[in-house]
């Protein structure tokens, strides 16, 4: 089978992005924190491109003080203050870039793409198979559908938005998605029951849903990718769509489920 330049590229890219990205997810603490602050100033520096914001520094500097004190307060305490950064410097922006949509989401965006997951990393075993749970879901549906979908076809998901995602790519995404997360559970030692099989599902969908929702703010804007950082990817915003409506899921999830609880990333205890 004849192998495209596109697929070639992205392949490259997954296998050196990935044993980075669980490397550090292994270690957790600072390293995971720098990571995933690093993605945020990705996103951010895109998001600016993007939607033409200007000053570009300015958004960017404020965004990164706002999503910084959040990471801060959830390394160092409980994290209750994070929401509360994160709205300061997105109406900061807001005020910096004259653009209430473009200048505050901006911020919120970027910080929904760091901050839940590392919540949910916490500082112990739990935490590691929580986020590992996301990763594989949001991977294995990325990888799903691309292959589904050009394997069987049929009518398309959203061609306004998406003219190239199928709806067998979307169903064989979620089912793809589902089994690797459940997969993840029993390879990590922990009991696989129904309910984390439903959970699975739920993510998979909204990292599905987080794909399309980029799609529109692209389209919006008249631009085929966020940026060009990452070879067959696009940009860090691209890449980062399915994983931010999914991390956003997975914590929720694991506030409800664990409502009392002193470690709100516990979302599979």
């Amino acid at each position: 089978m004849k192998v495209s330049p596109d697929l070639r590229r992205r392949t490259i890219s997954a296998l050196i992005m990935v044993p980075v990205v669980l490397g550090v997810t292994y270690f957790g603490g600072l390293p995971f924190v720098a990571l995933w602050m690093i993605a945020a100033a990705a996103v951010l520096h895109e998001w600016a491109h993007v939607a033409k914001l200007a000053p570009a520094s300015a958004f960017l500097v404020i965004g990164l003080l706002g999503i910084g004190g959040g990471a801060a307060d959830i390394y160092l305490a409980s994290g209750s203050y994070a929401p509360l950064a994160v709205l300061a410097a997105a109406f900061a922006c807001a005020l910096v870039t004259r653009s209430l949509r473009s200048g505050a989401s901006g911020v919120v965006i970027a910080a929904l793409a760091c901050l839940p997951l590392m919540v949910l990393r916490g500082d112990d075993r739990i935490g590691l198979s929580a986020v590992l749970f996301v990763y594989a879901i949001v991977w294995c549906t990325d990888i799903g559908a691309y292959f589904v979908g050009r394997a069987v076809g049929g009518p398309k998901l959203w061609p306004r938005l998406s003219p190239n995602k199928t709806w067998s790519g979307a169903i064989g995404g979620a089912l793809i998605g589902t089994a690797a997360g459940c997969g993840l559970l029993v390879a990590t030692g922990l009991r696989l029951v129904p309910e984390m099989a439903a959970i699975g599902l739920v993510l998979s969908i909204a990292a599905q849903c987080g794909d399309l929702a980029e799609s529109a703010f692209k389209r919006a804007y008249g631009v085929k990718d966020a940026g060009s950082l990452i070879p067959g990817h696009g940009g860090v915003l691209d890449r980062l769509d399915g994983f931010t409506a999914a991390a956003v899921a997975a914590l929720v999830i694991g506030l409800v489920r664990n409502i009392d609880a002193p470690a709100i990333g516990l979302l599979l205890w």
